[in-house]
């Protein structure tokens, strides 16, 4: 397996890295995201930790994958920075779960759940609803009857 770097890309507003890659793996399957993850962290002299791999796009019968990766300079700001599926993808986790221990740790005491309010019942009304005007059909018109001389010509 080779890692090629296409571009290397300094973000500065956003705080880290980009960078654009392709694998050649003549004789192997499409490469897991963590071996990537070391590759490329050994070739660009980075944490492991710090690099998030966004994407690796490779077709059928081509032995190539091509990928994009952003590398942070702390755990903290990748977190930050990059949305919950691709931390998840590169096994940090999510933000989610860190809220949720936050809120546990702010209150430990659970509240007694409330006990449901009954609903007023509604008042009967006295008076009937309206009814819906009739509307008259129109009377069949009334076939002429053909004549009983008529039937015997």
């Amino acid at each position: 397996m080779e890692i090629e770097i296409q571009s290397k890309t300094d973000n500065l507003l956003l705080g880290r890295i980009e960078v654009r890659f392709v694998i050649r793996h003549e004789g192997e399957g499409t490469p897991k995201r963590e071996l990537v993850r070391t590759e490329l962290a050994e070739k660009l002299n980075a944490k492991k930790e710090n690099i998030m791999v966004s994407f690796m796009h490779s077709h059928f019968g081509a032995r190539t994958t091509v990928g994009y990766a952003k590398i942070y300079g702390s755990v903290e700001a990748a977190k930050a920075g990059e949305v919950d599926y691709v931390l998840k993808r590169n096994g940090l986790g999510t933000k989610k779960k860190a809220k949720k221990e936050a809120k546990k740790e702010g209150g430990e005491k659970k509240e007694a759940p409330a006990a449901p309010k009954e609903k007023p019942q509604k008042a009967e009304s006295k008076e009937k609803p309206a009814e819906k005007p009739k509307v008259e059909q129109p009377a069949e018109k009334a076939k002429p009857e053909k004549s009983v001389e008529a039937k015997k010509e």
